[in-house]
């Protein structure tokens, strides 16, 4: 039973990693934040209205419409080139029509994002360890073993969920600071998927170690039938 939880809990973080590890531009409906501009003018009665959206690799601007005079003209939409560490400059905002935004974040800053897949490996290692606890004979060093590489998983995934938060909260306060109200930022759903994962490690943890003093105590009856 204690094998069947610990896995399951291993393979549901692993699929949560995974993806948040393919975020934007890979798969453009998971990202970390996304900045929506809604900027109007009673000069020439013009506007414009927009959205970014960031993940892990870069980031991609939906389709921005702008109104001048009352025609309304859309751009199309486009993502970034996919790398490691990216920053919010002028094609950004240049897209939103808002000013300020350059520099928000640095590459280096960003380039902590790279943590995503390490995490994501380490928890499907420690997933492959565990289906070993599936065998009847299961011996006490493989709980072990999974419970090492497993906790480091989970302070990997904790650490890159933290990360994650203070991102977005360093990014938002800037916003805050600059637009004067003309750009909103609002978390992403691979931010939670994070935490469900962190979340769902850690238990799998728990039921590693009741899977390592469950192995212990049968040992010891073994020894004492004999």
């Amino acid at each position: 039973m204690l094998s069947f939880f610990t896995s399951g809990l291993l393979f549901v973080a692993f699929l949560l990693l995974l993806l948040v590890s393919l975020s934007v531009p890979i798969i453009k409906t998971i990202f970390l934040f996304t900045l929506s501009a809604n900027v109007s003018s009673d000069l020439l009665n013009s506007g414009a209205s927009g959205s970014v959206n960031f993940g892990v690799w870069g980031y991609c601007i939906s389709a921005v419409q702008v109104s001048i005079v009352g025609i309304d003209r859309d751009t199309t939409a486009q993502c970034s080139d996919r790398h490691l560490g990216y920053t919010i400059d002028s094609t950004v905002s240049d897209a939103l029509h808002v000013d300020g935004l350059t520099n928000l974040i640095s590459r280096t800053t960003t380039a902590a994002l790279v943590l995503h897949p390490i995490a994501c490996a380490l928890t499907f290692v420690t997933l492959l360890v565990s289906l070993f606890t599936f065998r009847q004979a299961a011996s006490r060093l493989i709980y072990l073993v999974t419970l090492g590489v497993g906790i480091l998983a989970a302070l990997f995934s904790t650490i890159v969920f933290l990360i994650d938060v203070i991102l977005v909260a360093v990014v938002r306060n800037h916003v805050n600071d600059r637009t004067d109200g003309d750009l909103t930022l609002n978390w992403g759903n691979a931010v939670w998927m994070c935490l469900g994962a962190t979340i769902a490690l850690w238990l799998a943890m728990a039921a590693a170690c009741a899977g390592v003093c469950g192995c212990g105590r049968r040992s010891r009856n073994r020894k004492e039938t004999y």
